[in-house]
């Protein structure tokens, strides 16, 4: 039995049934045991595999895009560069090797890492120890300076609430405990202010997802960024716009129910990038763009012939399957979306002009 079940249980028996940001908070982020918090959930041991770990390509191109940008903007003599939810540090190794032939940018750049899990800042720490690295528990305490950032499938991890279109109300989808076990269930109805304009495209029975933390951290990337030059890549998978139930859990690389083992799998919920656009002012938007079409406008295709040339047999093999994997509309093309923010008056970020 999950280690957190029994206190999800007295929690909800004494307080009543929790919201779903409420219960996704408990399963991924408890002192003691949290699925972020407890363990290394990548790779082939772990429940799910990221872009960066698929192939040195993605961090790669995501670096030379970054790159490209601080280029654009005149070379700052001194920026943050900055990765929320880093993972492994995989992404971001692969990111500075590549920005290595790109003369004074590294001179010029200060490594910041927004990281929640110990036992990833530890990994972080074995890859990018020799970059001076500094971490943060919030984007809020980086340095106020021109700021380069990437988040890969970080914001598909904040906590989501849910609504039920019911007449021109909405019921808030709650997590109780039912008869032994924890289960779904609905408020009353009750006017939304926050989904007000939500009421002009939806019917009745609709569920539409928000995500605050979400919002406020794009509204603060874009404040830095408006203030103090820079630009961010925001990799994820989610659409323009939330209409539907997408929260999921994976476990050991398997779809499992996000009631099922709290705190023992991972939860996620589809990014709305709408939600995110509309927050980053004042800095500017690119337009949304799939990350098969991102990744090839950067020249991913040209990396992989060039990365192909020393393979053979199973490696080989490997690395055509991690192109079309990254690139493919079956695969992760298509799913996963990238949005740029740039400061006013500046270049958009390479690969996602329209």
């Amino acid at each position: 039995m999950s280690a957190l079940l029994p206190l999800l249980q007295a929690r909800i028996a004494a307080e009543g049934p929790m919201t779903v940001a409420e219960y996704m908070t408990w399963c991924l982020l408890h002192p003691q045991h949290g699925y972020y918090t407890t363990r290394d959930p990548l790779g082939a041991k772990g429940d799910f595999t990221t872009a960066p770990e698929i192939s040195q390509m993605f961090g790669e191109l995501l670096g030379l895009a970054l790159a490209q940008s601080w280029l654009d903007q005149g070379r700052p003599a001194r920026f943050v560069l900055a990765e929320l939810g880093p993972g492994r540090g995989t992404l971001m190794a692969d990111a500075l090797r590549a920005m290595r032939g790109v003369p004074g940018l590294l001179d010029a750049a200060e490594l910041h890492l927004v990281e929640a899990s110990p036992a990833l800042r530890a990994e972080q720490a074995a890859r990018l120890g020799d970059h001076a690295p500094v971490w943060h528990d919030s984007l809020a305490d980086l340095p106020e300076a021109p700021l380069f950032l990437i988040a890969n499938e970080f914001f598909d991890a904040l906590p989501v609430r849910q609504f039920l279109r019911d007449g021109n109300g909405w019921r808030e989808r709650v997590v109780g405990w039912h008869e032994g076990a924890l289960s779904f269930g609905l408020t009353d109805i009750a006017p939304q202010a926050a989904l007000e304009h939500r009421l002009a495209g939806t019917q009745q029975g609709d569920l539409v997802e928000t995500c605050a933390p979400a919002a406020a951290l794009t509204q603060e990337i874009g404040r830095r960024i408006a203030a103090h030059g820079g630009a961010a890549l925001l990799v994820d998978y989610g659409s323009w716009g939330s209409l539907g139930d997408t929260l999921q859990a994976v476990r050991a690389h398997q779809k499992t129910g996000p009631l099922d083992t709290p705190g023992d799998a991972d939860l996620t919920a589809h990014v709305d990038f709408c939600a995110l656009a509309a927050a980053a002012a004042p800095a500017q938007v690119s337009w949304l763009t799939a990350q098969g079409v991102f990744l090839e406008r950067l020249g991913i295709t040209e990396r992989a012939r060039a990365l192909a040339a020393g393979l053979t047999g199973a490696a080989l093999d490997t690395h055509i399957r991690a192109h079309r994997r990254l690139t493919h509309p079956d695969e992760m093309g298509s799913l996963f979306k990238v949005l740029g923010l740039y400061g006013p008056g500046t270049a958009t970020p390479p690969g996602l002009d329209a």
